[in-house]
């Protein structure tokens, strides 16, 4: 199948489903279709495996909205029920010198990072002995750095051995809708720049032997997808080609990366308020 896409709800029509393909609808604040894929016979046709992917579409993240706090609690929700108790590494992935990729980065930054309070003795308090042992790190990309983001990960990783690993990344979509106002998560973890052709080394539960939950926000479509979906015409892949943003991608990098990190504190520290959580910004 010919589309440049990281979302899973892209890659199928729900008119016609696999036999092994369930499609759930729910949400308040975000409309959420949760798509269960029992087994990996699905995965040379749309490109997904065994696993559960979550698609939360609402208004554009990077405008405020009067649902924030339900947003936030929806997303803390959906994440909640893919943790397993225990440590938890948070790996922000992306470049953060470009914009359209840096919502990784700024993710990770904002989220609270506790496994050096829980040892510390002058911090034995009970609020403190209350919180789940989180660790947050941005490694940059391979341009950067001549490493695999999934080799420092697994370093870290075997370091630290967490319970299991939730990785944030910019994504790419097909349907310029969906730019800046959908959010996936999934259990199968993921392959940083799959959308835009520039595919790494996974971060998997099969490379890791943990959990590994992709949390992401769709930022680039490129124009071969936008100039076929309005024309319905195949594209002759010899011409020249781009990746095309959001205006404002600035103002969405920002807020998107502030609702992902409440939507991720709010589910690594349920003991936390959402009073709580807004606090830390």
């Amino acid at each position: 199948m010919d589309i440049r896409t990281d979302l899973a709800l892209e890659s199928l029509s729900a008119d016609e489903l696999p036999e092994s393909v369930h499609l759930q609808i729910r949400g308040k604040a975000f409309r959420i279709t949760e798509i269960i894929i029992d087994d990996d016979s699905c995965l040379a046709s749309i490109g997904k495996g065994k696993g559960r992917y979550i698609t939360l579409d609402g208004s554009s993240l990077s405008r405020f909205s009067d649902d924030y706090q339900l947003m936030a609690q929806e997303l803390s929700q959906e994440l909640s029920a893919l943790l397993p108790d225990g440590d938890v590494l948070v790996a922000g992935l992306g470049n953060n010198d470009i914009t359209p990729d840096a919502i990784g980065p700024q993710t990770a930054a904002k989220v609270l990072a506790t496994r050096h309070l829980s040892g510390d003795d002058d911090f034995r308090e009970e609020f403190f002995t209350s919180l789940r042992r989180v660790s947050s790190f941005a490694g940059g990309v391979m341009g950067q750095t001549g490493i695999e983001t999934a080799e420092i990960v697994r370093a870290i990783a075997a370091e630290l051995r967490p319970a299991a690993i939730i990785a944030i990344d910019a994504l790419a979509c097909t349907d310029i809708s969906r730019l800046g106002t959908t959010i996936q998560i999934t259990d199968t973890g993921i392959s940083p720049g799959s959308g835009v052709s520039n595919q790494r080394k996974e971060l998997s539960e099969k490379l890791f032997g943990i959990p590994v939950i992709a949390v992401g926000v769709p930022t680039v479509v490129d124009m071969h997808t936008i100039v076929r979906s309005l024309t319905g015409r195949k594209i002759n892949r010899k011409l020249p080609n781009m990746m095309v943003t959001p205006r404002d991608i600035d103002r969405l990098t920002e807020r998107a990366s502030q609702l992902l990190a409440f939507g991720i504190n709010l589910a690594l520290q349920p003991t936390l308020t959402f009073e709580d959580v807004r606090g830390l910004f």
